[in-house]
C-alpha cells in the first residue's frame, strides 16, 4: 500500500476503533490483578482478597452493619437532650441562631421553638442520656458511642442519603459497601459480600432508591444486592421442575466457557462480573434457604428481638437476619427502616418508630456481644440528617447543622458521648464531625487509610471521602 495513502487512512476515528480493545484489555488486566492477587502475597491476612494487598492500620472491624433510619430521626427525641429548648417551647425562636441560614421548608415563616415531648434518663456506668422512647437501648448504653455533633451538607432526602452512603451527591459514585467490598474482598464465597434489607414503619415513609447501594464507577460485582424482607429472600432461588443440580452445574460451566471467550475478545470487566455472578447464583441456591431458615433459632432469641413471625418483613426480623449474615462473612449489611420523615405528627411518628427499632437494635448488639462478634463488627445507627429545633406544624423540618448517630463494637469506644450542640441544639459547636470524617473513621477501624482507597475514573482519583475527611481518633478504642 502506498505509504501516503496508508497515513491518510489512519484518521482519529480509525485509531480509536482499532485501539479500543487493546486499551480495554490493559484496563481489564490491571483490574484483575488488583482484585485477584495471589493469596500468598506477603502480609496479606487470610481472606484479604480485595484491591488492598495489606491493611494500612490495625484491623479492628471486619464487617459493618449500617442501620439506616431513613427519613432523619429527630435528635431531640433520641440522644440530644436540650432542657433550654423545652423551656422555650412555643415561643419565638431566637433570630440570632437562624439569620441567613439555609432552611428546607421553614423559609420566610414564623419560627417557634419546639422542645422535646419526651423525657431523658441516664443509663449505664457511663451515664449516657437517652430518650425515654428507647429504654432497651439504655440497657446497652455502655456499648454505645453516641456522636451528638454530626453535620451534613445536603438538606433534601435523596441527596442527603447519597451523601451519607457515597460521600457525594454526584450520581455514579460508589456506595460505602461497594468500597468495602472492592478494597477488602469478600469472606463468604456462598453469599454476596454486600447485602441490603428494607423495612417500613407506620408513618414517615420516606422513599429510598437503589442508587444508595450502587457500585457506581466500580464494576457492578461490587454493588449491594437487595434481599426481599418478606417471603423468599431471593426470587427464583430454586431450580425449575425437572432440572437437577448436576444439570444446572453443566449449564453454569458452559455459560462460563462462553463468557470466558467473550471476555477474551472484548476485555470488558462486566463480563468478569457476569461470570462471577453466575457462579454466585449457583452457590446461593444452597446457601440462601439455609440462611433464611430461622427454625434453629431458640424461642428465647426470637423473643429477645421481638419477632412475632420470622421473615415477616419487619425490622426485627431483618436485625436477626443481619446477625446471621454477619456470621456467614458478609462484609457490609445495610438495614433501611423507613419511618422517620416527621414533618407532621412528630409525637405519634417518633413513638411508633422507636417502638419498632428500639428492642431489635439492642437485641442485635447483645446477641453479637454474646457470640464474641461485637468486637469485630461495627454497627452504625442513624439517619441522613437531623430535625430542626423549631416546629413545623405538629412536626419538625430537615436540619443539617446538627444531628446524632451512634456506633457500637468494631473498635470504637463504648459508653461515651462525643461532641455537643449549642444550648438550643441548632448547631454542632464542639468536636464537630461531618460525614466525610465519619467515613474516614469507619474505614480506619476496618484497617483502611481513606486517602489510599481509590479508583481512577476519567483521569481522576475517586474516593469515598473525596478530598476531605479526618479520622476522629477520639472515637477509636
Amino acid at each position: 500500500m502506498d505509504p501516503i495513502a496508508h497515513a491518510l487512512s489512519v484518521n482519529r476515528r480509525a485509531f480509536l476503533t482499532q485501539s479500543a480493545y487493546g486499551l480495554g484489555g490493559l484496563a481489564f488486566a490491571c483490574l484483575q490483578s488488583r482484585l485477584g492477587a495471589a493469596p500468598g502475597v506477603v502480609g496479606r491476612p487470610p481472606g484479604w482478597n480485595g484491591a488492598l494487598a495489606a491493611p494500612h492500620f490495625p484491623v479492628k472491624a471486619k464487617r459493618v452493619i449500617f442501620l439506616c433510619m431513613a427519613g432523619g430521626p429527630s435528635q431531640f427525641e433520641t440522644f440530644d437532650w436540650k432542657p433550654k429548648l423545652k423551656e422555650l417551647h412555643g415561643q419565638p425562636f431566637p433570630e440570632s441562631f437562624t439569620a441567613g441560614q439555609q432552611l428546607a421548608q421553614l423559609q420566610n415563616t414564623e419560627l417557634k421553638a419546639r422542645g422535646a415531648f419526651t423525657g431523658f434518663a441516664r443509663h449505664g456506668r457511663s451515664g449516657i442520656e437517652i430518650s425515654e422512647l428507647f429504654p432497651e437501648l439504655g440497657t446497652v448504653a455502655d456499648d454505645l458511642c453516641v456522636i451528638r455533633s454530626m453535620q451534613t451538607e445536603q438538606i433534601n432526602h435523596d441527596t442527603a442519603h447519597a451523601f451519607m452512603n457515597t460521600g457525594s451527591i454526584i450520581k455514579g459514585r460508589p456506595s460505602m459497601g461497594s468500597w468495602l467490598l472492592y478494597g477488602l474482598g469478600a469472606e463468604s464465597q456462598d453469599l454476596p459480600g454486600f447485602i441490603v434489607l428494607t423495612s417500613q414503619g407506620k408513618l414517615g415513609l420516606q422513599p429510598i432508591s437503589a442508587r444508595q447501594w450502587s457500585s457506581g464507577v466500580l464494576p457492578s460485582r461490587f454493588q449491594g444486592i437487595q434481599f426481599q424482607s418478606r417471603g423468599e429472600a431471593v426470587h427464583y432461588i430454586g431450580n425449575p421442575e425437572g432440572v437437577c443440580q448436576s444439570t444446572q452445574r453443566q449449564v453454569v460451566e458452559e455459560i462460563r466457557r462462553l463468557n470466558g471467550l467473550l471476555g477474551e475478545e472484548v476485555r470488558d470487566p462486566e463480563v468478569a462480573t457476569r461470570i462471577a455472578q453466575y457462579e454466585m447464583a449457583f452457590r446461593m441456591q444452597a446457601s440462601v434457604p439455609e440462611l433464611t431458615n430461622f427454625s434453629g433459632e431458640s424461642p428465647a432469641t426470637l423473643e429477645q428481638y421481638g419477632i412475632k413471625e420470622p421473615g415477616d418483613g419487619s425490622y426485627a426480623s431483618n436485625c436477626l437476619l443481619a446477625r446471621r449474615l454477619a456470621e456467614r462473612g458478609v462484609r457490609m449489611i445495610q438495614l433501611y427502616h423507613r419511618a422517620w420523615d416527621h414533618h407532621s405528627e412528630l409525637e405519634r411518628g417518633m413513638r411508633s418508630g422507636a417502638s419498632e427499632v428500639d428492642r431489635p437494635t439492642a437485641a442485635l448488639i447483645k446477641d453479637l456481644k454474646q457470640r464474641g462478634m461485637l468486637e469485630d463488627t461495627l454497627i452504625l445507627w442513624g439517619g441522613e440528617f437531623g430535625r430542626t429545633p423549631m416546629g413545623q406544624g405538629t412536626g419538625r423540618d430537615h436540619h443539617i447543622l446538627s444531628f446524632s448517630v451512634f456506633m457500637a463494637g468494631g473498635g470504637v469506644k463504648g459508653g461515651m458521648s462525643y461532641g455537643a450542640t449549642d444550648e438550643l441544639g441548632y448547631r454542632a459547636v464542639e468536636n464537630v464531625v461531618n460525614v466525610h470524617d465519619l467515613h474516614a473513621t469507619m474505614l480506619a477501624l476496618l484497617g483502611i487509610d481513606h486517602r489510599r482507597l481509590n479508583t481512577k475514573f476519567q483521569g481522576l482519583d475517586v474516593r469515598l471521602t473525596g478530598v476531605a475527611g479526618e479520622v476522629v481518633k477520639d472515637l477509636i478504642a
